[in-house]
């Protein structure tokens, strides 16, 4: 029976050890993923627009394969890749990260001169106009499509995570990392078919609700969605700007240029200290991120020549390649 006892609490005490494990991981990969909110709102502001001009029950199943791709990306592809990098090559995460950081920075600054009439964007290129006749043919390519871009974003999403994540061994790092991965996809695409059912849900009430609230409720939905998505295009893309631009100033100092960074960082305090002391921290904390977007933005705009002549036919043509 002692021997029994002594089991039992041994089982207890290797199930206490398991759960503040998994504590840990969630904790860390909840803080870890907070650091790439610019990345993750941006993702959840543009996969939309890879399922608009289908059918509504067409919507979800695409949106599913495209989640699908997406853990594929992280899983299969990025955790590996991220845990050989921190095991083996540490040095070059902090590079990587401000690569990541210049992609987000030219991807805002993009926009925003897209926005205001001074710079193509995206635009198409020869034979990205030909539209598939088969639908499912169409789909395919869509959720295709999705998934590049997604492997994009992802691998910034994850490289942001992997600096986040305080130094411990391989298993909890690759847990961390693997729950980092599961809840942002889940986050993303969560919202994503939220948004694009979002009006059909408004369109069923405004036309079946029994009541008047009801109906206003759905008319309100249909009616407001354009501008939401506009309203979270604007946010991701400030986000984004943010973001990069925290990372490269944050890189510089590691770099050991931290003349930027302390400027920042002196000026984001003094603007803190004319405002009540009540909401000095969250003063501080705005000014900064103001800054840090600031500098993104112009970060951005030099980078977009390059991004626009050089980077981006290098990249057409060598998927245009692929597809032939």
């Amino acid at each position: 029976m002692s021997g029994l006892i002594a089991l039992l609490d041994d089982v207890a005490a290797i199930a206490k050890v398991a759960a503040s494990s998994i504590d840990d991981v969630i904790g860390q990969a909840a803080k870890a993923g907070s650091k790439a909110a610019g990345a993750v709102i941006d993702d959840a502001a543009v996969s939309p627009k890879y399922v608009q001009g289908f059918e509504a029950s067409r919507e979800l199943p695409i949106i599913w394969r495209i989640t699908k791709g997406s853990l594929k990306n992280k899983l299969v592809f990025l955790l590996p890749a991220g845990l050989i990098l921190s095991n083996f090559a540490p040095w070059a995460i902090a590079p990587l990260l401000m690569l990541g950081g210049c992609y987000l920075c030219f991807e805002g600054a993009e926009k925003v001169a897209h926005a205001f009439g001074l710079s193509h964007g995206h635009e198409a290129y020869p034979g990205d106009d030909k539209t598939p006749d088969d639908p499912a043919h169409l789909e395919e390519e869509k959720a295709a499509g999705a998934i590049k871009t997604d492997f994009i974003l992802s691998a910034e999403i994850m490289t942001i995570s992997l600096a986040a994540i305080p130094q411990s061994n391989f298993w909890m790092e690759a847990a961390t990392l693997a729950t980092v991965a599961v809840m942002i996809t889940v986050v993303v695409y969560g919202s994503v078919a939220l948004i694009v059912k979002m009006d059909d849900v408004g369109l069923a009430m405004a036309n079946g609700g029994r009541f008047g609230l009801t109906r206003s409720v759905g008319r309100a939905l249909v009616l407001g969605m354009p501008g939401f998505l506009k309203t979270l295009t604007v946010i991701g893309t400030a986000a984004m700007l943010w973001v990069g631009g925290s990372i490269i100033v944050h890189g510089l100092e590691e770099l050991g240029f931290s003349g930027l960074g302390h400027l920042i960082h002196d000026a984001a305090y003094s603007v803190a200290h004319l405002v009540p002391a009540a909401i000095e921290g969250a003063t501080e904390w705005f000014a900064k991120a103001a800054m840090d977007g600031v500098f993104g933005l112009a970060l951005g705009l030099v980078l977009i020549p390059i991004g626009e002549k050089i980077v981006t036919p290098i990249w057409r043509s060598l998927f245009s390649r692929k597809a032939a």
